[in-house]
């Protein structure tokens, strides 16, 4: 049987830098929201005891891909449970839509959906906490794409309380280029004193990413984008970029001045949404 599954895009509302520990991981504060926008897993469970994406991503190994490690990983964890169907196998088919490099989210939400869904299909039985405890091997971003809610994290990002910010309509840009996180976090110019704060002082402070100043230092088209944006609406980077995002109260407002933009980006419009997609997905089966 094939099921469709939707790996959604995630906005960081805001970001903070608090600190940065002796491993040379940084200590952040960050609100996530979801996107009514992302990519698409197609999956096909069966019995060959093997994972493969028929989809395979320009540039990256099959088996480095972390659509193929989660897939490994629900393996391992179900086999120890002793729940692990004999000779469970998949093939999953990758429709991308998200820009990798981008601050969206795209790898992580694709490593969670993978998480989810065959831990429905295969009947692991492992449990929310289970699959994000394994997400979290895979990258600091899965566990809130396994949980589905917004949530505001702190610590290295992995400390999850589920929130409620507005959901708005965002125009998305990507200004043609990709930022690596770890460059980003070597920069000396990059802010990584910001106070610690709760979550209610921060939803009545401006919403700011202590990233923006070196991705537009660092990347004249992020600046160039986010100056642009800036005329017409709040406006940001996600994460660690290359991807900005304007704020608005309705859709033909984002659409209207997504026809302005540059030729030179590309971009699209989506609602924010405190439950994800993939949460829809799977109560509905």
């Amino acid at each position: 049987m094939i099921t469709t599954w939707p790996a959604p895009a995630k906005l960081n509302l805001f970001l903070y830098i608090t600190g940065r520990r002796p491993d040379g991981y940084h200590t952040l504060q960050t609100l996530f929201q979801f996107l009514d926008y992302g990519d698409t897993l197609t999956i096909e469970p069966d019995t060959s005891g093997s994972v493969s994406l028929t989809t395979p991503l320009s540039g990256v190994k099959p088996d480095e891909n972390l659509i193929v490690r989660a897939a490994e990983a629900l393996k391992h964890a179900a086999a120890a449970r002793g729940t692990l169907p004999a000779q469970a196998g998949a093939k999953i088919a990758l429709t991308k839509r998200l820009p990798m490099g981008g601050g969206l989210g795209g790898g992580s939400s694709d490593a969670a959906t993978v998480l989810v869904a065959l831990n429905h299909l295969w009947r692991c039985q492992l449990s929310v906490d289970h699959l994000a405890d394994i997400g979290v091997t895979l990258g600091a971003d899965v566990p809130v794409f396994v949980r589905g809610h917004a949530a505001f994290a702190e610590g290295v990002g992995e400390q999850l309380t589920p929130a409620d910010p507005a959901e708005k309509w965002y125009l998305v840009a990507h200004p043609g280029v990709s930022i690596a996180t770890p460059d980003l976090f070597r920069d000396a110019d990059l802010t990584r004193n910001s106070p610690i704060r709760t979550l209610d002082e921060l939803l009545q402070r401006p919403f700011h990413n202590d990233c923006e100043a070196v991705a537009r230092k660092r990347f004249r088209e992020v600046d160039a984008l986010l100056s642009w944006l800036l005329e017409y609406a709040p406006s940001r980077l996600t994460g660690t970029g290359a991807c900005v995002f304007a704020e608005f109260n309705t859709e033909s407002e984002a659409r209207e001045v997504l026809e302005l933009a540059p030729k030179w980006c590309s971009g699209f419009v989506a609602r924010g949404v405190n439950t994800s997609p993939l949460q829809h997905t799977l109560s509905g089966l």
